[in-house]
């Protein structure tokens, strides 16, 4: 999976097409990450006793990875094709394709 944790992005189909987010967590075996403010459902839950109370919570839902496009951090283009490129001194770093192949660092 191309996307990290941290990585903003920004959904490109889907009911939350355009708004885009900060990845707080990638579930690579699913094949989906989660993202900040995005895919929200509330959840119903009654009270159990005196431990925890029971309302309406909002949760974030995962959203798969091919409904996402990766943001550049400097020039704040869209991508969603991201490689890797090793270095002379043999260390991975991730490259934008269709951006120039500019690094992130």
């Amino acid at each position: 999976m191309k996307i990290k944790k941290g990585d903003t992005v920004v959904v490109i189909t889907g009911k939350y097409k355009g708004k885009s987010g900060k990845v707080s967590e990638v579930l690579p075996k699913l094949n989906k990450i989660v993202v900040d403010g995005i895919n929200i459902s509330k959840r119903h839950k009654k009270p159990s006793g005196n431990k925890s109370p029971g309302g309406v919570f909002e949760l974030t839902r995962p959203i798969d990875v091919s409904n996402v496009g990766i943001i550049h951090p400097t020039n704040k283009k869209r991508t969603s094709r991201v490689g890797y490129k090793i270095d002379d001194k043999g260390k991975k770093h991730r490259v934008y394709k269709q951006v120039g192949n500019k690094e992130i660092k």
